[in-house]
């Protein structure tokens, strides 16, 4: 059986209309090649070979998820210096109007203009932004994005934010810098990438203490993952306690194994099959007004 056929046969058996996947990653072709670099090198900071399962032109890639049933994805784009988000975020716009599937995605950096090209993103329909601490090498609690958060709590548009110290530690990832900055904005909709990886129970912990703050299962779960940081088998029933707040995410197309190797994972504690319905697509088709 193909590789499409499984998938769709995964989600047609929980009854569902397709899948959404919220950390899917489409960039300017690139810095995509800049990211498949980074993960070909890798290997020697975290001892494991990470090769990119799905290397192909942009146009496979959108055909690859359409292919396998995924009703909306993301363009989950970030940067890594000064004077690069606003450039991004005007790329995801045409790439969004030409991709009507993918939820158009927006991101920012600490810098003057970004209040600015922010409000615009939002007013202009944003459905989601990225921010990547851990790449971008900046403190989510810098002053020159306070209002950039103070935009994104009263819109409530979500931020998918790598914040936790997984594949490597960063200056500012941890739970620490963003319970500081749930403190200061405690409505803002976070979803935590990777659960936070590998701090799990902290970012439970957030997630618990914070009713708009969600957790993608993006690499977790999977196979390659809990051979290195497997997930704490104490904290399962956590996860049937905010079924309501946990969204799939797969890191398409830079993941070192099948697409369907991110769902499989999600049945390894047995948590049931509205658990799957709710994670697979109910949760993200509520947050995000998806018919």
């Amino acid at each position: 059986m193909s590789e499409d056929l499984r998938v769709q046969e995964f989600w047609r058996a929980l009854g569902l209309p397709g899948i959404i996947d919220v950390h899917t990653h489409f960039m300017p072709a690139n810095v995509m090649e800049k990211v498949w670099g980074y993960f070909d090198a890798v290997g020697p900071l975290t001892g494991r070979e990470w090769p990119i399962h799905y290397r192909h032109e942009e146009d496979v890639r959108v055909e690859h998820l359409r292919g396998f049933g995924v009703r909306r994805f993301t363009s989950m784009i970030y940067p890594h210096k000064p004077e690069m988000a606003a450039w991004l975020n005007q790329w995801s716009v045409e790439f969004a109007e030409q991709t009507p599937d993918c939820l158009r995605t927006s991101t920012f950096y600490p810098e003057e203009s970004a209040a600015t090209y922010v409000a615009e993103a939002v007013e202009s329909g944003t459905r989601v932004f990225k921010s990547h601490i851990q790449v971008g090498d900046y403190s989510p609690n810098d002053p020159l994005l306070d209002p950039v958060w103070g935009v994104l709590q009263e819109s409530g548009v979500p931020v998918v934010i790598h914040c936790g110290s997984g594949p490597a530690p960063g200056t500012y990832t941890g739970p620490g810098p963003i319970a500081e900055l749930l403190a200061r904005y405690p409505r803002l909709h976070l979803i935590i990438a990777h659960m936070g990886l590998p701090e799990y129970r902290e970012f439970l912990d957030l997630a618990d203490q914070y009713t708009n703050v969600y957790l993608d299962t993006t690499m977790t779960f999977t196979d390659y993952t809990e051979a290195a940081t497997p997930f704490p088998r104490d904290q399962v029933h956590r996860l049937a306690d905010l079924q309501e707040r946990i969204v799939f995410g797969s890191d398409f197309p830079n993941i070192p194994y099948p697409y369907l190797d991110a769902l499989e994972g999600l049945t390894r504690f047995d948590l049931g099959e509205p658990w799957l319905r709710a994670v697979c697509h109910d949760n993200a088709a509520r947050l995000f007004a998806i018919d």
